[in-house]
């Protein structure tokens, strides 16, 4: 806990960002840090709150309590070694992760949570900084070999702690660098990836190989994978976009998000998209069909490549604006949430199907709306009604496909190596026991939302930290990695 009283003394104070005239000019990220004693401050907040159910609210269970603690007191040193006790990249979550910490902390039944995305992220770049983070090369070598397949953040945390147990650790990524979907679907303007680069590096100089540019099942084939290595840790995402099958769906200018966002990433790291292959909003009507962070990604990417408006549609009912806390805390609330793209010049409307895309010469010109109702039935599932007459029509140059994710890709890899699925088609594994995070292959493991579905950056830091404690108690019957 911070000071006891602090509470009760200073306000709430979150870091702000960039005027929106001046971000919306470059890719670039653009939230304004606090001060040294700003963060001290925001830390003294922390209350002697008995049980911190912020612990509840982090996946990756940070002990948060005690890191406000010593950003109170100064002792920013000892901060980082207490956060990265539980997370290996505070850095990422610092700056992507929505903070179902915040909406845990016991302050938040006032509606004044402690800040601690924000001081998670000043310790984790304070550290950076001083040279405080250092690799952690093991001492001793195992002798075991362990292929990691996929390199988002579940498989660079579950890379990085297997490395450190002393294992002989090869990371495959298929794309041409490390980082999964934090490095081809995040925006650079929400997270720079030079901090992806910078753990890269530490991770080399900790003995983790990188195979970027080798598509496992194709280049390496299943067999192989399976012959060469002592044991197998699938941690690729969840990459199945959810489809819109409706009428015009073919038509040139209706694309899945993960078809438009990843090409602006590799500009922004300096490569050229061909000329046919490009997909950009500049001076077009966008359309984003979705409400979530994919979709929000679209809106910002569009508007700073210029487009000429975007709407952001959503399937479900408006959100309330405020929770009830009595009833919801400590638990994640529906409520309404505006993202900073949002807040850039983006029309919301909810509750609106789309019926059909509509076009000529091939190519998508409007599309065809319904607005719906939503109620419960007699066994209290929600219904969805079209409201009749309700059908409208939206120009549109450019429609993305953000409506999220329904499983990994399974052709090849998987299907080859013949896992076991689930009744989502995603890998098929327990979190729990003697069998965690096993696959219904010998030796083969999975973990993130290639096991869970599509999820949080945070969870997958979770679940490739758990998974190469699994990996490793498998292959030297104990594991003294930390769960």
């Amino acid at each position: 806990m911070g000071k006891p009283t602090g509470f009760m003394e200073y306000p709430r104070q979150e870091r702000g960002y960039k005027p929106v005239e001046e971000r919306i000019k470059h890719f670039k990220e653009f939230v304004i840090p606090l001060s040294d004693q700003e963060l001290s401050t925001q830390g003294a907040r922390c209350m002697d709150c008995g049980i911190p159910f912020c612990h509840q609210g982090c996946p990756v269970n940070n002990i948060i309590p005690d890191w406000n603690d010593l950003v109170w007191k100064g002792e920013w040193e000892r901060a980082i070694r207490v956060l990265h006790s539980t997370n290996n990249f505070p850095e990422f979550t610092g700056r992507i992760c929505p903070a179902p910490c915040q909406e845990a902390c016991t302050l938040n039944l006032e509606g004044e949570p402690v800040t601690i995305k924000t001081i998670e992220c000043a310790i984790v770049d304070k550290a950076w900084e001083n040279g405080w983070i250092k690799p952690l090369p093991a001492a001793h070598k195992t002798g075991k070999k362990v292929a990691v397949v996929g390199s988002g953040p579940a498989g660079m945390a579950c890379a990085q702690q297997l490395g450190r147990a002393g294992h002989e650790v090869t990371l495959f990524e298929k794309n041409d660098r490390i980082g999964g979907l934090l490095r081809y679907g995040i925006p650079d303007f929400k997270m720079d990836k030079c901090y992806i680069d910078r753990r890269v590096r530490q991770m080399e100089a900790e003995g983790v190989t990188f195979r970027p540019d080798c598509n496992v099942g194709t280049d390496i084939s299943a067999e192989e994978l399976l012959k060469t290595f002592d044991a197998v840790a699938l941690t690729g995402g969840s990459e199945q976009s959810r489809d819109l099958p409706i009428p015009g769906r073919d038509l040139e200018g209706v694309y899945f998000a993960m078809q438009f966002l990843p090409q602006q990433n590799k500009r922004d790291a300096g490569d050229t998209v061909p000329a046919d292959l490009s997909i950009t909003a500049t001076g077009k009507n966008v359309i984003v069909i979705g409400g979530g962070d994919t979709g929000s990604d679209c809106i910002g990417t569009s508007i700073r490549q210029g487009c000429k408006s975007v709407t952001q549609l959503e399937i479900l009912p408006k959100p309330p604006e405020q929770e009830n806390r009595e009833l919801t805390w400590p638990n994640w609330p529906n409520k309404m949430r505006t993202s900073s793209s949002q807040e850039e010049g983006a029309k919301r409307d909810w509750s609106v199907a789309t019926k059909e895309f509509i076009g000529s010469d091939g190519k998508v010109e409007k599309i065809r709306c319904v607005r719906v109702d939503w109620s419960k039935d007699e066994q209290g599932a929600w219904q969805m009604k079209e409201i009749e007459g309700s059908e409208f029509e939206l120009d549109a140059d450019l429609v993305l496909l953000a409506m999220g994710f329904v499983h990994p890709v399974q052709e090849g890899l998987l299907n080859d190596l013949g896992v076991a699925y689930d009744e989502r088609g995603n890998v098929k594994g327990d979190t729990e026991g003697e069998n965690a995070y096993r696959t219904s292959i010998d030796k083969v493991f999975a973990a993130g939302d290639m096991r869970r579905g599509q999820s949080l950056v945070v969870w997958a830091i979770r679940e490739g930290r758990q998974c190469a404690r699994a990996v490793d108690e498998f292959l030297m019957g104990a594991s003294e990695l930390p769960r």
